[in-house]
């Protein structure tokens, strides 16, 4: 399966001067949600990664996704694993689980997003869900922005890779991007107006 070639004919993988969500200026952005609106294209997308966490022999009772970019991916995950589907949201700055969602000690769940960058808001979710006393057996994201390392992958992750090393994660494809300090984006210096295209406007 081509990842890139369906972000693609999505029209889910842009071209142009993008603000990402760190503030950083790319020449390309991964826009998931024009993959997600095709429900055809995340059911496949889902099994395929439901496949390589069924590969690794791993447990999974319930999968976590943090609101609002990761709902639908984690939904047709758990759909594709035949486990039962939460997500957290954001109130007042941290990361919560509302609507009577609830887990019990020891419940093994796997934290998935649409696309993990750095992993901050996974991790976010993962500490809530500890702290709850449920047990965080994985990592998942249809797409990898390749600053964390894959169970696949020959990518090695980066410093700024805030997930745990001892917790694999699981993803389609590497996606390496270009990034830039606004301060000394080429893209700026020639004259190019950088835009924002993501949730977080």
């Amino acid at each position: 399966m081509n990842i890139e070639q369906i972000y693609k004919d999505a029209g889910a993988l842009l071209e142009g001067h993008f603000i990402l969500s760190s503030g950083n200026h790319s020449n390309r952005y991964l826009q998931s949600a024009k993959v997600l609106e095709n429900p055809q294209t995340s059911q496949k997308l889902a099994i395929a990664l439901a496949k390589l966490i069924r590969d690794a022999n791993i447990t999974v009772e319930t999968i976590c996704a943090p609101a609002l970019g990761g709902v639908i991916a984690g939904y047709e995950l758990a759909r594709a694993l035949n486990v039962r589907s939460i997500f957290a949201e954001r109130k007042e700055g941290s990361m919560q689980l509302r609507r009577g969602f609830e887990v019990q000690k020891g419940e093994k769940i796997i934290v998935c997003e649409d696309i993990i960058t750095t992993g901050g808001s996974a991790m976010e979710v993962a500490a809530i869900l500890s702290e709850l006393g449920a047990d965080v057996v994985a990592f998942a994201s249809l797409a990898n922005r390749g600053f964390c390392k894959r169970i696949g992958s020959n990518t090695k992750a980066q410093s700024n890779c805030k997930l745990p090393k001892d917790v694999p994660l699981f993803s389609l494809e590497d996606f390496n991007f270009e990034m830039y300090d606004p301060t000394d984006c080429p893209l700026c210096k020639a004259g190019s107006k950088a835009i924002k295209p993501g949730s977080r406007n």
